[in-house]
């Protein structure tokens, strides 16, 4: 009998992997019903879906491995960078979903909230929080909306032994928003790898407002990760990253 692995569990999402499939258990019904739709639109590598049913997906395990871990370097080569670089361009070139994400004023206006209550609950101290707040205000700008990841961590792009993308997963929060933000949650905490992405990316990037992203993505995700069991201070983590911008 194929042994049930916990991927990851908190209070609004858990998945599982069972042998060589995955189930993915979702309390938002409309959010795993949008995932699904992503997956199905976007023009690059992701997992075969094998069923639906309410508020759970099951679909096929990928080959190949993870680019890397956050707090972990990168065992993917600078090939393996590039060419996730080139298929993020190309999803990021489709057309645009239905589903509208965070606007740049929902971003600041997010941003304010959590600075204050990281502030607030002593959570962070507060010259950390100041600077790396006027850093993050440089992703408030306005953007070209492109048909984004919105939660593209280095660990759900997987690689094969080619340096091929073999998929692309967890769409759960797929949605028209700002390239960069793709760009900058797959590089964070791996600065030193953000060339090799752009190089496969193909077109110019400021990495002004990629670092402004990774501060913002910092911030506004560092109380939510301590209270659903996450450890943003363990190294090469959310704390890393905002120490980093000092």
């Amino acid at each position: 009998m194929d042994e049930v692995e916990v991927v990851v569990a908190h209070s609004e999402r858990t998945t599982l992997r069972v042998g060589d499939m995955f189930l993915k258990v979702d309390a938002d019904r409309a959010r795993l019903d949008a995932e699904a739709e992503a997956m199905a639109a976007a023009p690059v590598p992701t997992p075969e879906v094998l069923w639906r049913k309410p508020s759970v997906l099951a679909f096929a395990a990928l080959p190949g491995t993870a680019l890397g871990r956050l707090g972990e370097p990168s065992p993917a080569s600078p090939a393996a960078w590039a060419r996730a670089g080139a298929v993020i361009r190309t999803l990021h070139e489709a057309p645009l979903p239905d589903r509208t994400g965070r606007s740049a004023d929902d971003w600041a206006a997010e941003l304010d909230r959590e600075c204050g209550l990281l502030l607030a609950r002593g959570i962070l101290p507060a010259d950390l929080v100041t600077r790396n707040r006027r850093v993050a205000e440089a992703a408030l700008r306005p953007w070209e909306p492109a048909f984004v990841h919105g939660d593209l961590q280095i660990t759900h792009v997987f690689v094969d032994a080619d340096d091929e993308v073999t998929g692309i997963i967890d769409w759960s929060e797929a949605a028209r928003g700002d390239a960069l933000f793709d760009l900058a949650t797959l590089t964070l905490g791996h600065e030193e790898r953000l060339n090799d992405l752009l190089t496969g990316y193909g077109t110019d990037v400021a990495p002004d407002i990629v670092r402004a992203w990774w501060s913002m993505r910092g911030l506004t995700a560092y109380r939510w990760l301590t209270e659903h069991g996450f450890d943003p201070a363990a190294p090469g983590c959310e704390l890393d990253v905002l120490r980093a911008a000092m």
